[in-house]
């Protein structure tokens, strides 16, 4: 067998799955070791290019450049951009019972979680007569974006849409490609699970035509606004929909620019090499472009996992896309000094999933500071958390766990502030204010309150 050398001169197989990335005897500080650790190649400023166009167009056009960009890039012509009432009854009434069954209780699961993360409004008596309350209020109105690609996700609605009720979001609008099969409807499982979840406001419209409809909102050729815009976009999408989100925030909110699904491990001697193996599978099958990375200091797993791997990807259904992931330069096997050093390239790498399977898995878990989300030994795998851990799989790719977060009810929430004050309250700080006002030259600053105070005549 034929052997390449890898970065520090430790010869690895040319035909294996996936690649050798050496890091023994290497001491590198954090910011080196997010160069060097796998990436995708992602470019989303590439991809604006493409986006902007079609973004322009729909905030000129409305529904007419909506339904041509869908004809462009989905093959169908739409007649509607809405989903009818009846189409959504018709597949929540044809699902699966076994799916339903599924699905009702992963909603269960996320409401059980989401719900406990609604804060609660508080006040602070700074001083007598003056108080600073903060109430959180949830946006108006959101739009929830499912993919239609490669896979069907009924599973990204579950975990767009319970954040948000539990926010108490009064307008949920949820929009999935339009396919072919289907009559020119999202994937009916999609539907199903929004009828199940009591979302009526459906659009068959993926793509950047989607986020910019959902951003701008779109009229008819009569003027008619047949989809009002929203107030912030998430879930998940491809480079186009990142891009298009990249574009058009500030116009709306959005959560992330979510990239290709990731998954790292790290792992030493006690892992289960088979069931690494299928772990870091499950993930490549989302998508040629996805990330699968096991770090560990043992040579010994290291060859055990690439071996299963050898087996299981001849194995699973989707051996060409999985294959491809994992020849990818997003995904390798890491090897390190010891966990320590381990635990310094997960922290670098920041994945969107990480599994940590080590003997003291715990409370290595509790010192991992950048992960999207933490997965704690063998019986917590991350396919878990897709869909019934109760926790929510909308999370941070591409290094931003080290800055952002997952999805959750945060997200779909806005903190205010109400300044409430007496006379005496401003009175007793009116000195203070003036002070500051001055020391940064703006004097009408300082005026506002003592305007409130005349002088009194001499």
């Amino acid at each position: 067998m034929q052997t390449t050398t890898a970065p520090s001169g430790t010869p690895a197989l040319v035909d294996a799955p996936i690649r050798t990335l050496d890091l023994r005897g290497r001491r590198l500080e954090h910011r080196e070791l997010r160069g060097v650790v796998p990436r995708a190649e992602l470019d989303v400023e590439g991809a604006l290019a493409v986006v902007r166009p079609i973004c322009d167009d729909v905030r000129a056009r409305g529904v007419a450049a909506v339904v041509d960009a869908t004809e462009r890039f989905d093959g169908v012509r739409l007649d509607r951009l809405r989903v009818p009432a009846a189409a959504l009854a018709e597949a929540l009434a044809s699902l699966d019972p076994a799916v339903r069954a599924a699905l009702e209780e992963s909603i269960r699961r996320a409401r059980l979680v989401h719900a406990d993360q609604r804060r609660t409004d508080s006040t602070v008596q700074v001083v007598p007569g003056g108080s600073v309350s903060e109430r959180w209020v949830p946006v108006e109105r959101v739009g929830l974006y499912v993919p239609g690609g490669l896979a069907v996700y009924p599973s990204s609605v579950v975990m767009n849409v319970v954040p948000a009720q539990e926010a108490g979001v009064e307008q949920i609008v949820v929009t999935s490609p339009a396919q072919k099969d289907f009559g020119g409807l999202p994937h009916p499982t999609i539907l199903a699970a929004c009828a199940l979840l009591g979302v009526d406001e459906v659009y068959a419209v993926g793509g950047a035509q989607a986020v910019a409809m959902l951003a701008y909102g779109a009229r008819d050729a009569d003027g008619v606004l047949v989809v009002p815009g929203v107030d912030i976009v998430t879930g998940p999408g491809n480079i186009y929909v990142a891009a298009a989100k990249r574009l058009l925030k500030g116009v709306i909110g959005i959560d992330s620019e979510a990239g290709p699904t990731e998954i790292g491990i790290l792992a030493d001697d006690s892992a289960v090499a088979a069931e690494v193996a299928a772990d870091l599978i499950s993930q490549a099958e989302h998508d040629p472009m996805a990330g699968a990375v096991l770090v560990t200091p043992s040579t010994a797993l290291a060859e055990a996992v690439t071996a299963e791997l050898v087996r299981q990807v001849a194995g699973t259904k989707h051996t060409e896309r999985v294959a491809t992931a994992l020849a990818g330069p997003q995904s390798a096997v890491v090897l390190v000094d010891d966990l320590e050093a381990g635990m310094q390239v997960v922290d670098a790498y920041a994945a969107e999933h990480l599994e940590i399977h080590t003997v003291d898995a715990r409370e290595r878990a509790a010192r991992v500071r950048n992960a999207g989300a933490v997965f704690v030994g063998r019986w917590a795998p991350v396919s878990l958390g897709d869909y019934c851990a109760g926790s929510n799989h909308v999370l941070p790719t591409g290094g931003c766990a080290c800055h952002s977060s997952g999805l959750s009810v945060q997200t779909f929430l806005r903190g205010i502030h109400v300044v409430d004050y007496d006379e005496q309250a401003l009175a007793d700080v009116a000195h203070h204010v003036v002070a500051l006002a001055n020391a940064e030259d703006l004097p009408a600053h300082g005026d506002a309150v003592t305007a409130r105070f005349p002088a009194p005549p001499k």
